[in-house]
C-alpha cells in the first residue's frame, strides 16, 4: 500500500488546507477483476465485429459484455482507490445499469427470433436518460466526487468543505438509483425467461433435459445471469443500497465467467487443426485455410444431405454452429465451403431450402388449408413477416400470390 496527499488550498478557510487521501491497495481478487475486464474488452469488440448475416445477437452479446467490462472497471477503480486518482470518471457507468437488463432480454429474444425485425431502440431510454442526467454529476468539483467515493468506500476518513451552485440530483432519483436497477433487471430477466420457456414448450421439450444446442446454450446463460443478479438483489438488501459489496462480488463472478468464455472459445477454435504460429500477422478469411478441394467436395455434400435428406433447415434454431455439430465439421470450414462453393452465407442458404420447401408444401395443399402462419412455421419461421420477405425475395411473389398463381394456371 502506498499513500500519498494531494492538497486542496480552500481560500475560505482559516485553517488553509485539507488533505485528500489518495491510498492504493490492490489485492489478488483486484488483479484478477483487472484481467478480466481487459479481457472483457477483447472478447466483446470480436462478438461486435462479428454482427454479420443479421446475427444481431452477436451484437447484443457483445454490447453486453461490453457494458458489464466498464460496470466492473468502475468497480475496480473504486475498490482499489484509482478512482481518486481519475476523480472525472466517478459514476462514468452508472447509465450502464439500465441498459444490461434490455441487452440480455434482446440477446435471448434474436438467438431464438433471428428473423425477428425489433424496435430496440425503445428498451434503451431509460439508458439514454440516466446518460444525459449524469451531467449534473460529471459537471460536480473535484472535492464533491472524492466525498462520494468515501462515502461508500472509507466512511471514517472524514469529508472535504465543498460548496456546489448546481444540484448533482435535482430531481432527486440518485438516490434511488440501486432501487430503479433492480425493478428493471428483474423485469427484462422474468421477459426473457418467458419467452425461453414458450420455446421449450413450442418445442416440446424439457427444460432440464434438451438436446437442443442453442437452448442449453440460453438455459445457462440465463442460469448465470440470475445467479448475478441475486448476489446483487441479495447484498444490496443485507449490507444496504449504499454499500458496493455487491458489486465487488459480482465484479469477480462475472471476471471468472469471462474467463471461462475464452476457453470455450479457444477450445473451439479450428486454429489448433492445423499449423499455427502466435508469431504471424492474422490473414485475411479463408487465405490459408487447409481444406483442399477434395475436403470441400465433401463438406459441401454433408451440407446437402443434412438439407435434403434431414431437412435440417426445419429446425427454427438452426445455426451455422449446429449444422457444423450435425456434420462433424469446424464452423469456419463449413462458412467456407458454403461461401465458395455455393456463393451463399448460411443464413440465405437457410432461407433458400426453406423458400422451395414452402413451395412444395403450397404445391401440394390444393384447397389452401394451409395458412400463411402454419406454412411459415412449418418451414423452420419464427414470424409471418420474415416468412415473407425471404419468399418475396426468392420468388418475386408472397405466399398468397405465389398460391394464386398456381391457381390460374
Amino acid at each position: 500500500m502506498s499513500n500519498f496527499g494531494y492538497k486542496i488550498c480552500k481560500l475560505n478557510r482559516q485553517s488553509g488546507c485539507i488533505i485528500m487521501r489518495t491510498d492504493i491497495q490492490v489485492g489478488v481478487f483486484d488483479v484478477f477483476i483487472f484481467l478480466g475486464v481487459f479481457q472483457g474488452f477483447f472478447l466483446s469488440w470480436f462478438f461486435i465485429k462479428n454482427v454479420q448475416n443479421n446475427r444481431k445477437a452477436n451484437l447484443y452479446q457483445g454490447l453486453f459484455l461490453l457494458s458489464l467490462s466498464l460496470v466492473i472497471f468502475e468497480e475496480w477503480l473504486n475498490n482499489t482507490g484509482y478512482i481518486v486518482k481519475i476523480l472525472s470518471l466517478t459514476n462514468f457507468s452508472e447509465s450502464l445499469n439500465f441498459a444490461l437488463g434490455p441487452l440480455f432480454y434482446l440477446y435471448i429474444r434474436s438467438c431464438l427470433n433471428p428473423e425477428e425485425k425489433q424496435r430496440a431502440l425503445i428498451h434503451f431510454i431509460p439508458f439514454f436518460f440516466w446518460l444525459f442526467y449524469l451531467v449534473f454529476a460529471f459537471i460536480q468539483p473535484e472535492e464533491f466526487k472524492y466525498n462520494s467515493y468515501i462515502e461508500t468506500k472509507h466512511p471514517d476518513w472524514g469529508y472535504l468543505d465543498v460548496q456546489t451552485t448546481i444540484p448533482d440530483d435535482p430531481l432527486g432519483i440518485r438516490s434511488i438509483v440501486n432501487q430503479l436497477t433492480i425493478i428493471q433487471l428483474i423485469s427484462y430477466f422474468s421477459g426473457a425467461i418467458l419467452i425461453l420457456l414458450k420455446k421449450f414448450r413450442s418445442l416440446n421439450q424439457s427444460v432440464f433435459k434438451t438436446d437442443n444446442e442453442v437452448l442449453i446454450i440460453l438455459r445457462n446463460t440465463t442460469v448465470h445471469f440470475l445467479i448475478m443478479v441475486a448476489m446483487f438483489i441479495i447484498t444490496k438488501l443485507y449490507f444496504g443500497m449504499r454499500s458496493d459489496i455487491g458489486g465487488y462480488l459480482v465484479a469477480s463472478y462475472v471476471s471468472f465467467m469471462i474467463y471461462t468464455t475464452s476457453y470455450q472459445i479457444l477450445n473451439r477454435s479450428d486454429f489448433f487443426d492445423r499449423p499455427s504460429s502466435f508469431l504471424s500477422f492474422p490473414s485475411l478469411k479463408y487465405q490459408k485455410s487447409s481444406l483442399s478441394e477434395g475436403d470441400k467436395e465433401m463438406i459441401l455434400a454433408k451440407i446437402n444431405k443434412e438439407m435434403e435428406e434431414k431437412d435440417y433447415f426445419i429446425n427454427n434454431l438452426a445455426s451455422l454452429s449446429g449444422l457444423s455439430k450435425q456434420i462433424n465439421e469446424s464452423s469456419h470450414h463449413v462458412s467456407q465451403v458454403i461461401n465458395e462453393k455455393l456463393n451463399k452465407n448460411f443464413f440465405e442458404l437457410l432461407a433458400f431450402y426453406r423458400v422451395e420447401h414452402a413451395k412444395k408444401l403450397i404445391r401440394g395443399d390444393k384447397n389452401a388449408k394451409i395458412t400463411v402462419d402454419e406454412l411459415a412455421e412449418l418451414v423452420g419461421y419464427n414470424s409471418k413477416s420474415s416468412f415473407n420477405v425471404a419468399f418475396k425475395k426468392y420468388t418475386l411473389k408472397t405466399p398468397s400470390e405465389y398460391r394464386k398463381s398456381l391457381n390460374n394456371q
